[in-house]
C-alpha cells in the first residue's frame, strides 16, 4: 500500500517526498531524487495533519529528526494513516512482548546484583552500566518509546535508573547495606578495639572499594581502624592472613602495628611490614639472593664522613671543583665561608653533611642516569641544576663503591629493584589487600612499588589511612599529591573521613581546623571534639614567659599529666631545661622537634620559637636547585609546609597549648593564629 501527493500538491509543495510505500516493517519515503527507508524500531510516533487543501504525515524519529510528506489528497491521507497507525501498532505489540522478556531478565540480574551481601564497588557498577547498555541496544523497540508502553515502563525505569543515576544508587544501596551490617555485627565493632569503634570508623572498615581513602584527622583513631580492617577482612572470609600486607613507614610503627594485630586479633601470621622489609621480602622471594642492607643506612656518623672525605679530596684536588661548591654554597645557599681551603673548616662541613646527604639521597630516590635527571627538569634551572649534578657526581659515584665493596644496597636501591622484579613478573604478589598507615608520607617511589603490587594482581584492593593536613615530610620526597588526588594515582574507589578526634577539646580542634583549612590545597573535611575547651586552650605567650609558665604548671599539673615542649629545630631546646630535674622534680617534661612529636601527645604543649628571620618559624624556604628539581612540586600557597607543621604542634596538645613568640620579631603565624581568636597573653 503506498500513498502519494497529487500533481497539483507535487507541484506547489516543492517537497523532496511526495510518495510513502508500507513495508513488512516499516516505510519508504521518496521523492523524485531522494528516498528514505524508515523501520519501525526507528519510528517513535506517526501524526496526520491537515492543511488548506492537502493532507501531511510526519515520521517522527530520534535526534528531535522528522521526515515530512507534503500535498497528499486528504481522505487518502487519512485512509494511509489509519492502515498504517494499525500495521505498526500491531508489529509495537509483539515486539513490546519481547522487550518485557527482556526487560524482566535485565531487572532480574539487578535486583540479584543489588541484593548481594557484601559491598559492591564502583568498578561492578561499571559491567552493570555495560550489560544495561548492550541489552538496551538489542531491544527492538527504540527507548523513547519504552515509557509509553504500560507493561514495558516501569520494567524500563527501574533499568534506567541503575544507568542513569548508578552512582547515587549505589552509593544509597551501599549506605543501606552498611547499616545493616553494622547493626548485624555490632559485637564485632563493639569489642575489636579496647573502645567500640564510633560510625565514621565503622564505615570505613566495611567500604569495599578498590582503593579506599580514609582521611584520619589527628587523635581520630587511624590505628584503631587499620585493626579492625584487619579484623574485618577475617571474620567475612574475604581474605586469609596470608593475603593481607600491612605497610608502616618506620620500623617502631610496623611493630606497634603487629602488637595491636596479635592482642586484638589474636592473629600471628599478619606481619605489619615497612615498605623496604616488603622490597628485601620481593628481591629475596623473586630473585633467589638474600640483599644486604648497608651499614651507612644505619650509621649516620658514617655516612657524613664518606661524604665529607669524597668532598673533601674533590676541592682538594681539582680548583675548578671547589670553585664550584665555592659559587654553590656561598651564591645559592647564601652560607658565609672561610677564605682560602675553605673545605677544612671542620664546623662547615658538619654543617654541610646533612646537605650532602640530602641531596645524594634525592638523586638515589630518583634512581636514573645524570642525563635523565637534567633531561626532566624545567628548562630555567636546567644549565643550574647540570652544574649542580656534576658537583655531585664523585660523590655518587663514591656512595655505589662503598656499597658495591659492601656487597650491600641501600634503601633506594632495594624499592628500584623490587619494582623492576615485579615489572618483569618474576615476582607474583600474594596479596588480596594492602593496607597502608600514615599515606600523606608516601612518595612517588614507594606509590610505584604499590602500584607494581596491584599490576601483578588485579583484584588487589588499596586501602590507605592518612592526613594531608599533617603531610610534613616533602623534604624527604613524599609527595602530597598522592593523598590529595588519590584515586586520579590510584583508581576509582572511595573516600571516608573519620570525623571524631579523641585528643583534643573543641577550642583546640576550632582553631586547629580553620588555621591548616586557610591553604584551599588541604582537602576540607570535619573533625569534631567531644570534649569542651575554653578561651585559654590555645594562647599567645612571650616566649620570656617560659620560665613563670613552667613555675605556674608545676602547681597544678599531675604527675602522671605530660607537658611536651615543641620546637621547629633541636638546637631551640631552651636552657632552662637543664635545671628542671631540680627546679620542678614533679614535672613530667619531655622536648622534641615537632617532626619528630608526629604521633605523639601530651596534656599541655608549649610551642617555641614563633619568630621571623632565619631561625623562624615558619622557616624560610632554603632550597638549593637540587631540591626543587628532584622534591615533589610544593603547592601555591604560603608557608604551606610550614602551617601543616604548626598544625602537627598544635593538635600534640589533649587540654591546652601556649605559642610562645617573639616581641621583637613575631612570626606572621602570631597575627594569624590572633585574627582567629586566639588571645595574646601578657604573662603566664
Amino acid at each position: 500500500m503506498e500513498l502519494k501527493a497529487t500533481s497539483m500538491g507535487k507541484r506547489l509543495a516543492q517537497h523532496p517526498y511526495n510518495r510513502v510505500r508500507l513495508l513488512a516493517a516499516g516505510v519508504e519515503v521518496s521523492g523524485d531524487r531522494h528516498e528514505y527507508l524508515i523501520p519501525f524500531n526507528a519510528l517513535l510516533d506517526i501524526n496526520c495533519k491537515r492543511g488548506m487543501v492537502w493532507g501531511e504525515l510526519e515520521f517522527l524519529l530520534p535526534d528531535e529528526k522528522v521526515v515530512r510528506l507534503h500535498g497528499t489528497e486528504w481522505q487518502e491521507t487519512q485512509r494511509f494513516y489509519h492502515y498504517l497507525q494499525q500495521a505498526w501498532q500491531n508489529w509495537s505489540l509483539e515486539m513490546s512482548a519481547i522487550c518485557v522478556e527482556v526487560l524482566t531478565q535485565l531487572k532480574t540480574e539487578i535486583e540479584e546484583f543489588g541484593n548481594q551481601d557484601r559491598w559492591i564497588k564502583r568498578s561492578e557498577l561499571h559491567a552493570l552500566r555495560a550489560t544495561i547498555e548492550k541489552q538496551f541496544a538489542a531491544l527492538p523497540l527504540p527507548l523513547e518509546r519504552l515509557s509509553q508502553i504500560s507493561d514495558c515502563r516501569e520494567l524500563y525505569h527501574f533499568c534506567q535508573r541503575w544507568l542513569e543515576q548508578g552512582e547515587a544508587t549505589l552509593r544509597q544501596r551501599n549506605r543501606d547495606w552498611a547499616a545493616h551490617v553494622l547493626k548485624a555485627h555490632h559485637h564485632f565493632f563493639a569489642t575489636v578495639e579496647t573502645s567500640p569503634l564510633n560510625a565514621s570508623q565503622s564505615e570505613a572498615v566495611v567500604n569495599g572499594e578498590d582503593a579506599v581513602l580514609v582521611l584520619a584527622g589527628a587523635g581520630s583513631g587511624k590505628t584503631s581502624v587499620l585493626v579492625a580492617r584487619a579484623g574485618w577482612l577475617l571474620q567475612r572470609k574475604l581474605a586469609m592472613p596470608e593475603q593481607i600486607l600491612l605497610l608502616a613507614f618506620g620500623r617502631q610503627a610496623a611493630e606497634e602495628m603487629n602488637d595491636r594485630i596479635q592482642s586484638r586479633l589474636n592473629v600471628t601470621n599478619i606481619q605489619a611490614r615497612t615498605f623496604h622489609a616488603l622490597a628485601l621480602h620481593i628481591i629475596r622471594e623473586g630473585s633467589n639472593k638474600q640483599p644486604t642492607i648497608s651499614k651507612l643506612e644505619s650509621d649516620t656518623a658514617a655516612r657524613h664522613a664518606l661524604l665529607i672525605k669524597v668532598w673533601r679530596q674533590q676541592c682538594e684536588e681539582k680548583k675548578a671543583q671547589a670553585n664550584g661548591w665555592r659559587q654553590w654554597l656561598r651564591d645559592e645557599l647564601e652560607w658565609e665561608l672561610p677564605e682560602g681551603h675553605f673545605w677544612q673548616d671542620d664546623r662547615l662541613a658538619r654543617r654541610l653533611a646533612s646537605r650532602l646527604e640530602r641531596w645524594l639521597g634525592l638523586m638515589r630516590m630518583h634512581g636514573g642516569a645524570q642525563a635523565a635527571m637534567i633531561a626532566e627538569v624545567p628548562d630555567e634551572v636546567r644549565e643550574l641544576f647540570s652544574k649542580r649534578i656534576k658537583l655531585m657526581a664523585p660523590l655518587l659515584k663514591a656512595w655505589k663503591s662503598a656499597l658495591k665493596e659492601e656487597g650491600a644496597v641501600d634503601f633506594s636501591g632495594l624499592i628500584h629493584q623490587a619494582v623492576a622484579l615485579l615489572d618483569k613478573g618474576r615476582f607474583i604478589s600474594p596479596w588480596k589487600h594492602i593496607l597502608v598507615d600514615e599515606f600523606q608520607d608516601i612518595s612517588p617511589q614507594r606509590a610505584a612499588l604499590l602500584t607494581a603490587l596491584r599490576q601483578q594482581n588485579k583484584r588487589t584492593t588499596l586501602f590507605a589511612v592518612g592526613d594531608d593536613w599533617q603531610a610534613i615530610y616533602r623534604f624527604s620526597g613524599a609527595e602530597m599529591s598522592l593523598t590529595t588526588a588519590f584515586h586520579h594515582y590510584f583508581g576509582d574507589g572511595d573516600r571516608c573521613v573519620l570525623d571524631t578526634t579523641y585528643r583534643f577539646n573543641d577550642r583546640i580542634g576550632d582553631i586547629a581546623n580553620r588555621f591548616i583549612q586557610q591553604n584551599p590545597h588541604q582537602l576540607r573535611k570535619p573533625l569534631n571534639s567531644l570534649t569542651k575547651g575554653n578561651k585559654k586552650a590555645v594562647g599567645l605567650l612571650p616566649q620570656e614567659q617560659l620560665e613563670p609558665l613552667l613555675n605556674k604548671l608545676s602547681g597544678y599539673v599531675k604527675q602522671e599529666e605530660r607537658v611536651l615542649l615543641l620546637a621547629r629545630y633541636h638546637h631551640l631546646r631552651p636552657d632552662v631545661l637543664d635545671k628542671a630535674r631540680t627546679r620542678w622534680p614533679k614535672l613530667n617534661l619531655d622536648f622534641m622537634t615537632i617532626h619528630a612529636s608526629k604521633g605523639q601527645q601530651a596534656d599541655f604543649v608549649i610551642v617555641l620559637g614563633l619568630q621571623a628571620g632565619k631561625e623562624g618559624f615558619p622557616a624560610a624556604a632554603r632550597e638549593s636547585v637540587i631540591e626543587q628539581a628532584l622534591l615533589p612540586q610544593p603547592e601555591d600557597f604560603p608557608d604551606a609546609e610550614e602551617r601543616r607543621l604548626a598544625y602537627v604542634a598544635l593538635t600534640r596538645a589533649r587540654q591546652q597549648v601556649w605559642m610562645l613568640y617573639d616581641r621583637e620579631q613575631p612570626s606572621v603565624f602570631v597575627e594569624q593564629l590572633h585574627q582567629l581568636g586566639v588571645p595574646l597573653l601578657r604573662k603566664a
